[in-house]
This record gives C-alpha cells, structure tokens and sequence, in this order.
C-alpha cells in the first residue's frame, strides 16, 4: 500500500490515471478519506481519471492515514501533509477537487503556495452560517473515537485543536480579506445544508476575483451537465 512518511506522519494516497495531476480531498469533516467518496453525488476518481493524474488521499487520522495530536494543529498541518505528499510524488503544479472540508483545505492550499495551484473545484465547501456547534460535535465524534483507539492523545491538545480548526469564521480556514485577493482560477458547486450554507458558496464566488458557480449538480439529471463544465474547467487550466 503506498504511503507518504514524514517522520510519525503516515499519509496513505492511491493514484488513478495519467495526465495533469489533481489533488483529490474527500468529504467527511474530520473522517476525510477516500471510501467516503463513494457516498457523495459524484465519484471524482471515476469521471477524472480517464483524463488526469488523480492523486486521491487520507487526510492525518482518517482512513490509514495517521499522526500524532499536538495543540498547536490546524489547517496548516493538513496543508503541509498536502504540499509533502505533492512533493513525495515529483509533482509541481496540480488541480486541487475538494467536497465538503476538502474546499476549505483547497483555500488554504492557496495561502500556502498559490504558484502550485492551477485551479481548485470546490464541491458544496464548509462555512459558519449560524452553526458552529455543528461542526464542534462533528469534530468531538471524530475525537472520541481517536482518544479510545490511542492512549498518546490527550483532551486537552484536542480541545484546543478544536479551536483553531472551527472556532474562525467564514469558511474557517481563510478570511473573507484572502479570498477577495484569490486570483487562482476557482469553480464553486453549491452547497445547500447545514455543514455547507449556500450563502458560503455564493460568498466565495462573489469575493473572489475569478471564481464560477455551479448552483445545480447532485441530481441526476443535472450530473451530466455540471460533469462536462467540471472537466472542461479542468483542462482550461491545465497549464
């Protein structure tokens, strides 16, 4: 099983077709891993992969991925496990396709290192729009589970990794300020419940300098359409 190893970091990624590399995140809040995928409206390996270098991972502690619990954790621990993995496989520029908190990370990927990120597909991205409790039980379900399979994590690094993952606003991981600035290419599939306000989405596209906005994609009869605009998005930008 390939991992990338980074002293105690374990990432664990799978790759899928050839072409212009795409950073694939799953959905599923702090659990983001690559079986989550299948439950999603899409399956991005599967449309993505006839035409790009899918490069699909698990985030730190979700699915095989794992490493150690520190206070001072936040989303830049994710993007550096990201920007490694990158680095680990030869690969400079690259497409990040993100759902749900895989938006978020794709944001901060942009802080990090916007020269390497050609463009970035957010699927329904995560926001604070009156529920921020949400996403705390979310992330205390994820850290019940990690504290009775490891004895080396301790409650209060997790309380305080809480904080600096959720306790921000907008969508948690940069500031409205940074996304008015964002010129990278962005292309926004609505969301539309709890964990993924709509009013996030059409914030993100209305801020930044060059973003689209997908409003109609999960059914059925729209995947077709938001498919092609998804690929077509892609190869624009595959430079």
């Amino acid at each position: 099983m390939p991992y990338f190893v980074n002293d105690d970091v374990r990432i664990y990624y799978e790759e899928s077709g050839t072409g212009f590399p795409v950073l694939l995140i799953a959905p599923g809040g702090m659990k983001s891993a690559i079986p989550v995928w299948a439950n999603a409206p899409w399956h991005p390996v599967e449309q993505l992969s006839s035409e790009f270098r899918v490069i699909a991972m698990d985030q730190r502690n979700a699915g095989r991925s794992s490493a150690p619990v520190s206070a001072g954790d936040s989303w830049h621990v994710y993007t550096e496990d990201q920007l490694g993995l990158m680095d680990h496989l030869g690969i400079g520029r690259f497409h990040v396709a993100g759902m749900c908190i895989g938006g978020a990370y794709a944001m901060s990927l942009i802080q990090a290192a916007p020269e390497r990120v050609a463009s970035a597909v957010m699927f329904q991205p995560i926001g604070l729009s009156d529920n921020r409790n949400a996403f705390f039980d979310m992330f205390n379900g994820w850290a019940d589970e990690l504290r009775q399979a490891r004895d080396d994590v301790a409650e209060g690094d997790l309380a305080a990794f809480r904080e600096t993952m959720y306790g921000g606003d907008f969508v948690f991981s940069a500031s409205r300020e940074f996304v008015e600035g964002v010129t990278t290419p962005l292309l926004v599939l609505l969301g539309n419940d709890l964990y993924h306000p709509s009013s996030t989405s059409r914030e993100v596209v209305a801020l930044a300098r060059n973003a689209e906005l997908i409003e109609r994609w999960k059914e059925p009869e729209d995947q077709p359409a938001a498919r092609a605009r998804v690929l077509s998005f892609l190869r624009q930008h595959s430079d």
